[in-house]
């Protein structure tokens, strides 16, 4: 993996994106597109790295729902 999408891949797992949809993401190259222009269009509104993730993750977080979040919880425990 190439390093600048190793370092969004690791601050989005530090704002509790679930490895198995960051790993979704970065193996479909239109999610890894789509991502890698809303890091840089944030980015460029003088965000650090940090609020980019975060404010990133919030989105992914809700568009997933509690629900599917949950359900990950539920077979990482079994």
């Amino acid at each position: 993996m190439e390093m600048k999408n190793l370092n969004m891949y690791q601050r989005l797992r530090d704002f509790d994106v679930p490895a198995v949809v960051l790993d979704e993401i970065f193996s479909n190259k239109e999610d890894l597109a789509i991502l890698k222009k809303a890091w840089q269009d944030l980015s460029t509104e003088e965000m650090n790295h940090d609020e980019v993730a975060k404010s990133i993750a919030r989105v992914i977080l809700e568009e997933l729902g509690e629900d599917f979040i949950q359900s990950l919880s539920d077979t990482s425990e079994k």
